[in-house]
């Protein structure tokens, strides 16, 4: 159970970005299931109104997670709620395909979406709790969607496993950082999730063959993990965690794991072919 403090005679506001749909939704969700006044916030400001009157948080409003400003305008009119109590960076992009593939802008926007707007919101974040520890309202949270690929190589997905990789890093980091001021900093890694994200992947491409061979979770085991560790000292989270173990051995002989990738693959294309991973 989440021991960051939100109840009637206590309450906490709670910002989570990209959760009109999918794991931000699945987060926001959870997170009004343990009293938190959410703020759903998504670049599609039509899709966070719908989604947060149909979960019942307080608000459904636009952000676009790139603009420094506008996260700390955001963290703002958080606080007009109630003291902030937990930021989650969940927005990001999944554009599939070799760093040559990729066009420059979807490369760029890999960058400033899965790695910036993490320190821009991160940034805002801290500010607000730091600034309401000094009026006696001591603590809060920061969640960070990194990813399996974060631990180890993925073929198809180079750019976005960097850009995970560097989320959970800055977790590890931060947490140090921030743990003098009772600032609670949690990143989770999931191995593939049924998303949209997903599904819009190539379906012949290298990435979706092996994502489909691992571990495919619901949205909401994401969220429940990550909302879990809120309030505890715990950094970060791999699901499933066996999935990590491998993973991080392959970082450690990328050049036998590279060998062992045709058959990861094909055993993702028989899982794609059966409907298992759809």
């Amino acid at each position: 159970m989440s021991k960051t403090l939100t109840s009637p005679k206590n309450p906490r506001s709670a910002v989570v970005t990209g959760a009109a749909r999918g794991i931000g939704r699945a987060i926001a969700t959870e997170l009004v299931g343990r009293g938190f006044q959410v703020i759903v916030t998504d670049v599609d400001a039509a899709a966070a109104e719908i989604t947060a009157e149909e979960i019942g948080a307080a608000a459904g409003l636009a952000l676009d997670v790139t603009d420094e400003d506008a996260n700390h305008q955001m963290a703002a009119r958080a606080c007009t709620y109630a003291p902030l109590g937990a930021w989650v960076c969940n927005a990001g992009v999944g554009f599939d395909g070799t760093m040559t593939d990729l066009s420059s802008v979807q490369i760029r926007r890999l960058i400033d979406v899965n790695f910036t707007a993490v320190v821009w919101g991160s940034r805002a974040a801290a500010g607000v709790f730091r600034a309401q520890a000094a009026q006696g309202v001591k603590g809060g949270d920061i969640g960070i969607i990194s990813s399996l690929s974060a631990h180890g190589p993925v073929p198809g997905l180079s750019v976005y496993a960097a850009t995970k990789a560097a989320v959970l890093s800055l977790a590890t980091s931060l947490s140090a950082e921030l743990k003098k001021d009772k600032i609670h900093v949690h990143a989770i890694c999931p191995d593939g999730v049924n998303t949209q994200m997903v599904a819009d992947m190539n379906q012949g491409g290298e990435a979706r063959a092996l994502i489909a061979a691992g571990k495919f979770l619901q949205p909401q085991e994401v969220a429940t993990a990550l909302v879990e560790m809120f309030g505890t000292r715990r950094v970060y989270r791999t699901l499933p965690a066996w999935r990590g173990a491998m993973m991080r051995i392959s970082s450690l002989a990328p050049g036998p794991m590279m060998r062992a990738v045709p058959l990861i693959r094909r055993m993702g294309e028989r899982k794609l072919k059966k409907g298992l991973a759809s």
